[in-house]
């Protein structure tokens, strides 16, 4: 007769647990999907910034927000019209703590539009602003040519 031991320690087939698998694909599916979406943080919608020979990294800010071509502005991936968006600035300075927004504009906003939505911010008594850019893979580091002699 056979111990209970014994016949613990003794395997039939060897086999490979498929769940666990399928969890870690999971995971690394979700995880790929988020590193390569192209949202601004905070702003929560895609745009295409425009590119800068030496833009700073993005700190924590208070607000983002982002604005689209036709000048819609977003946060948080909520459209806002001009007047939520002045609220929304008033809720947080009331909130206490330095308020700093970052105004991440489309490449093809115009210019007028930014300068639109840092007066809204600066009516409130808010002076730290700033633009979103990205970095000029292009430029970025390199020297002006070189030119031949003639």
């Amino acid at each position: 007769m056979r111990s209970r031991t014994a016949a613990y320690f003794q395997t039939e087939k060897a086999r490979i647990e498929v769940i666990p698998m399928i969890d870690i694909m999971m995971f690394l599916l979700v995880f790929f999907i988020m590193i390569t979406i192209n949202a601004i943080v905070g702003s929560g919608i895609a745009l295409e910034l425009p590119k800068s020979k030496t833009p700073q990294p993005l700190r924590d800010t208070t607000i983002t927000v982002g604005v689209k071509k036709e000048g819609a502005l977003y946060v948080n991936s909520k459209a806002l019209s001009p007047d939520e968006f002045t609220a929304r600035l008033r809720e947080a300075k009331e909130k206490g703590g330095k308020v700093e927004v970052v105004i991440a504009g489309d490449r093809e906003v115009p210019l007028q539009k930014l300068l639109d939505v840092m007066d809204l911010v600066r009516a409130e008594d808010i002076n730290s602003v700033g633009i979103a850019a990205s970095k000029n893979p292009e430029t970025a580091g390199a020297a002006a040519p070189a030119q031949k002699p003639r």
